[in-house]
């Protein structure tokens, strides 16, 4: 097989801060890309770390001169792109998109009650397949009219369940970037970790082998974590190229008041919360914190008395995280489960936060 080549960003770019968006981006010394059309497809979710890399993406692929095409693809049945209304939270919770045109992309739900997605995709999900699902999903999906019939120069994908969508906008002429975030197989773990599923559950190594399988269809694999080479590096059959993500934040933490904690809604958060205000908040008792994101959401579901408890300190989902890191002089990142690089964890270093 070939070799596997790794290597991360080099250091031809400076960087500024990108607004609201929380990161700093690379501004660069020539429109590398100009006149390239760019397809940028992405799951249709926002307030949390996945979100803040897509907006990242957006604008370096713009600084370096791209014409730059967002498909957000949703991982929901029925949201089909001209069903307009049922995008209006999504539209909502993303005002960052809405400088440029954007598109979407979903699975009618006619899509899926044919006997081919029953059996071949629901079946195994009730079993608890996260992989399957999504990748089902996602080759069903239709996309906002126009977006097939353009000629990209590049697809950047993110994560693999969205590669059938990737293929299709490539027609095997353009190259295709995926953007693997973290070891999927993994996460979806953990998720299963507390899903009633039917047995036999499916396991880890099944989903990881379809997560393999679509990610052998890109021509670059970047990840954001460089813990995850080793791993892709021995299970990739093309040339996967780790790649490092820089977030932004103010250039000194001291004089800020606030000790923050921001978290989405996922599993791995949602227990590592848990566990603080459970172990270590009660240590602290004179100690107020700020907790921004819609982690309030899950940490009220699993634990409503504990929710209670400290429910003045929970913000819910904020417009600026970084506002948020910008009045805080320590961050706070509990982690007792999960995998892969924290988003959070690079914008907390990158803030100047203690």
């Amino acid at each position: 097989m070939n070799a596997v080549r790794h290597e991360y960003l080099d250091a031809r770019f400076t960087y500024k801060p990108l607004g609201r968006s929380g990161f700093y981006m690379p501004e660069a010394p020539s429109p590398l890309l100009a006149g390239r059309k760019v397809a940028l497809v992405h799951p249709a979710w926002h307030s949390c770390g996945t979100y803040r890399v897509v907006l990242g993406q957006i604008a370096a692929y713009r600084a370096l001169g791209a014409e730059v095409f967002p498909i957000a693809v949703s991982s929901d049945p029925g949201f089909a792109p001209n069903r307009r209304w049922i995008w209006r939270g999504f539209v909502e919770a993303t005002p960052e998109l809405d400088a440029q045109p954007r598109y979407f992309g979903g699975a009618p739900f006619r899509a899926v009650l044919g006997p081919d997605f029953l059996t071949n995709v629901l079946w195994p999900y009730i079993h608890g397949d996260q992989a399957v699902i999504r990748s089902g999903l996602a080759d069903r999906a239709l996309l906002s009219a126009g977006v097939e019939d353009r000629d990209y120069d590049l697809v950047h994908c993110n994560h693999f369940f969205l590669m059938p969508i990737a293929r299709r906008l490539a027609r095997g002429r353009a190259k295709i970037l995926l953007d693997s975030h973290d070891l999927q197989a993994r996460q979806f773990a953990l998720m299963n970790e507390h899903m009633p599923w039917l047995r036999p559950r499916v396991t880890y190594d099944a989903m990881l082998a379809q997560e393999l399988n679509l990610m052998r269809d890109a021509d670059l694999l970047i990840h954001l974590n460089a813990r995850r080479r080793p791993t892709f590096a021995r299970c990739c059959r093309k040339n996967p190229t780790p790649s490092s993500t820089r977030s932004a934040g103010g250039a000194d933490g001291s004089g800020r008041p606030d000790i923050v904690l921001v978290a989405s809604n996922n599993s791995a958060n949602v227990d590592s919360v848990i566990w603080f205000l459970r172990e270590v908040a009660p240590l602290a008792q004179d100690v107020a914190v700020k907790i921004a994101g819609n982690v309030d959401a899950g940490v009220r579901s699993r634990e409503p008395m504990l929710f209670e408890r400290h429910k003045d300190w929970f913000l819910g989902r904020v417009e600026d995280p970084g506002a948020i890191y910008a009045g805080a002089r320590l961050a706070l990142l509990p982690t007792i489960s999960g995998h892969g690089l924290s988003i959070k964890t690079v914008e907390a270093m990158a803030s100047a936060c203690h």
